[in-house]
């Protein structure tokens, strides 16, 4: 393998992901100094739904596309991103509902008692206990049995890598190719340097072997200190589609806590993703019933607040449809699921094992009262 020059991978990785509190603080005092201009993003759907964005760069890449996709259902989107004052960026024009991400001590003056407060992103942990039956037990009885089936059936077992090479495979031919066949050209992961030097090196490279093929792989960090083994990069091989139609990721993620169970693993944490609990990762990480908690790295000192400028039916079919992760008075993290007199509330996207404080469903009527109506001019995000 020829090896990456070394291009300061591991500080720009730590500036990324550490949870050190100094170098966490250092990073959430550099991000609330930068929204001096902050990014404004526009969306708009169909021509029944305009989304807003403002806050840090990061909400544009992770935030927008999940609401876009979730409000599309195949509609046309249009989207303008520019770089303006925070305070121009908070006050978008024709905007129906707005989402503002920033660090929490600039979320919290803007926040009024019809508007959500959500966490940045939430991390989904699952705590592990020497006892393999224990943590295969985790796993919803019938994801389990479908795993079991699997591994007699298709002579599935859990490979540990550990040599160069195997990264260079698992890169080319599982992870990116994964990415490329899921996000297409919004496909996002960590560049290759910082994935082999910051990652590989520090951590695990498991893959899932039928037979002797390798059908799926998982990049993992492991943080000694903890005992906190983190999933960073995964994929099946070449991005095949039948590989998923096996359930060959479920059968991974068994594997690999079954493999902790046994190597002083404390936690795996399956990593994060946005706070609604329509995410697909989401539902599908909620059958190994993790605990869902902030990040300890800079993105738990941030907020998302999530409001409605103008109360329409393209609205509220995005609210009901996407049920969030929120923040209650005193911290806790909640479900929180909307309906009104014509759309009943979405239980069917479960909350259940997942360690949240408690679910609570809310009426439109009210949560929207001080919003514009339809047709009627909108109100300012401030």
């Amino acid at each position: 393998m020829l090896i990456p020059r070394p291009v300061a991978a591991r500080p720009v990785f730590a500036w990324r992901t550490s949870s050190r509190p100094a170098l966490v603080r250092t990073r959430v005092a550099w991000d609330d100094a930068r929204l001096r201009r902050a990014t404004s993003v526009r969306s708009t759907i169909g021509g029944s739904l305009t989304l807003g964005y403002a806050g840090l760069p990061e909400g544009a890449s992770h935030v927008v596309p999940f609401m876009e996709e979730r409000a599309a259902q195949g509609a046309a989107v249009h989207r303008t991103t520019r770089t303006v004052p925070w305070a121009d960026a908070l006050e978008p024009s024709g905007v129906d509902l707005m989402a503002v991400g920033a660090p929490a001590e600039r979320i919290g003056p803007l926040a009024s008692a019809h508007d959500l407060v959500l966490p940045f992103r939430i991390e989904l942990v699952v705590p592990v206990v020497p006892d393999v039956a224990a943590m295969r037990a985790r796993v919803s009885r019938k994801e389990r049995q479908r795993v079991a089936r699997q591994r007699r059936d298709l002579d599935w077992a859990l490979e540990s890598a550990t040599d160069a090479a195997d990264f260079d495979w698992f890169y080319e031919h599982v992870h990116l190719p994964t990415m490329r066949r899921r996000h297409g050209p919004a496909a996002r992961s960590l560049e290759r340097e910082i994935a082999f030097r910051c990652v590989f090196r520090r951590g695990f490279l498991f893959f899932l072997t039928e037979g002797r093929e390798r059908i799926a792989g998982m990049l993992c960090l492991f943080d000694p200190q903890t005992r906190t083994l983190t999933l960073r990069l995964a994929g099946v091989t070449d991005g095949a589609q039948a590989h998923y139609g096996t359930g060959a990721f479920a059968g991974l993620y068994v594997l690999i806590l079954e493999w902790a169970a046994t190597h002083g693993v404390r936690a795996v944490n399956l990593s994060g993703c946005e706070p609604f609990l329509s995410k697909g990762i989401f539902q599908f990480k909620r059958k190994l019933h993790p605990r869902v908690v902030r990040p300890a790295d800079h993105f738990g000192a941030k907020r998302l607040l999530l409001r409605v400028v103008r109360d329409t039916p393209a609205v509220r079919d995005f609210l009901v449809a996407n049920p969030v992760v929120a923040e209650t008075p005193d911290g806790a993290l909640e479900a929180v699921y909307f309906h009104d007199d014509r759309r009943p509330a979405r239980r069917d996207i479960r909350w259940e094992g997942t360690g949240l404080s408690a679910a609570r469903t809310t009426h439109l009527d009210s949560f929207l009262h001080g919003a514009s109506k339809e047709g009627s001019p909108s109100v300012s995000v401030c």
